[in-house]
């Protein structure tokens, strides 16, 4: 639960916004798990009485239901999460796209957007039997996944700078990077080749291939396309495969561009 908001040190314009906001924050880290009143009481530093009333509206409303003895999210955070990523123009393009592409039309293909220190998933094309790469809501760290390295190399320097001074560097895998150093040299591959790996740093047996997408309008946030590929019984992706689905997921940004940013882009190639 460390992920849930910090107790407002200020005035709180809105104590019941705040707690409300913290409980569905509570649940989402719980990962599935019920939590019960006493559980949610604590986690808040409030009274059970109290807390039971903020549980009452949000269940009024679809936000958490109850399950076990305790809740869950309820199906209204599921309907607000689809209008959230709705209103990107590539979110609503990218399965038309990617199926479209006979690269990636049967891999596991995802959207990540950067929030904060972490790539936060939005998107997935299941183009497998096996479930691979990283379920719809999660975060993984910039510095491991990438999708996230694909972010970073979109970024300049000082902001990549940054990241690097705020990360945390405790390993996803025995094969994260550790260190600043490392991460610059994924960014420094990521820019040469176009799009950036991920060599197991987020899950051992998979391969990830990125590219970041630029932005459809100036207020959207950065974003990111990524294939998860398997590793089999520790043998290496052929690097012919690496290029191929590396040069489909770069056309799949080509095509998830804003037709007129595209147009400047090419007009500056000339």
């Amino acid at each position: 639960m460390s992920d849930a908001p910090d107790e407002p040190t200020g005035k709180d314009l809105a104590p019941a916004v705040t707690r409300a906001l913290r409980v569905l924050t509570f649940l989402q880290d719980a990962g599935g798990r019920p939590l019960n009143l006493s559980e949610l009481a604590r986690a808040l530093g409030a009274a059970k009485s109290s807390t039971s009333n903020v549980c009452a509206v949000l269940e009024d409303g679809g936000m958490i239901r109850r399950a076990d003895g305790g809740y869950l999210l309820g199906l209204r955070t599921a309907e607000l999460g689809g209008a959230f990523t709705a209103g990107f123009n590539q979110v609503r393009e990218f399965y038309a796209v990617v199926e479209s592409i006979p690269a990636l039309r049967h891999e596991v293909v995802q959207i990540a957007v950067r929030d904060g220190l972490d790539a936060l998933y939005l998107a997935r094309h299941e183009g497998r039997e096996n479930r691979l790469g990283t379920p719809l809501g999660s975060r993984l760290p910039l510095i491991h996944s990438g999708t996230g390295s694909a972010i970073l190399s979109a970024l300049g320097d000082e902001e990549v700078e940054a990241v690097l001074r705020e990360a945390d560097f405790t390993p996803t895998t025995d094969l994260s990077a550790g260190t600043p150093e490392q991460v610059r040299a994924k960014v420094a591959e990521a820019r040469a080749r176009g799009y950036a790996l991920d060599r197991g740093e987020s899950f051992r047996g998979i391969l990830g291939v990125a590219a970041p997408l630029a932005p459809w309008r100036p207020s959207d946030p950065l974003m990111a396309i990524g294939v998860a590929l398997p590793v089999h019984d520790g043998l290496e992706v052929p690097e012919e495969t690496v290029a191929r689905i590396g040069a489909a997921v770069l056309e799949a940004t080509r095509r998830l561009t804003n037709p007129f940013e595209r147009v400047v882009q090419e007009s500056r190639t000339r």
